[in-house]
């Protein structure tokens, strides 16, 4: 990921436009600012929250407040409580899955996939 040549940009989350995305269970919403090929998003998972099908997306995720339960493609599970982390590579060997008995709020840094 490469963050272009870009002026100080100072973001007040709340006043970004949300996009909500529908999951197998309840729905997580994203406010998202794009930098070259790097995005970068504050989210949130709804209560009961599970998603609609594996990710190979990498990531650097940091929860900020609620549960989530990362389940990886090979049954690995983790939970995660406010003040951690992870990260995973662009497909890589860990196509992954996040649900939410609560809710979550969380910070997310990601490769942008290209315009189609």
């Amino acid at each position: 990921m490469t963050i272009p040549a870009t002026p100080f940009t100072l973001t007040d989350w709340k006043n970004l436009p949300a996009t909500r995305f529908q999951g197998e269970n309840g729905y997580t919403e994203w406010r998202a600012l794009d930098f070259g090929d790097t995005r970068v998003r504050v989210s949130e998972y709804s209560p009961g929250y599970l998603a609609d099908g594996f990710c190979d997306v990498g990531h650097v995720l940091y929860l900020i407040e609620g549960d989530i339960t990362v389940e990886l493609k090979d049954g690995r599970r983790f939970e995660m409580t406010p003040g951690s982390s992870f990260s995973v590579s662009d497909f890589g060997d860990a196509a992954h899955r996040c649900s939410s008995r609560n809710g979550a709020k969380f910070f997310v840094v990601e490769g942008r996939p290209p315009a189609a």
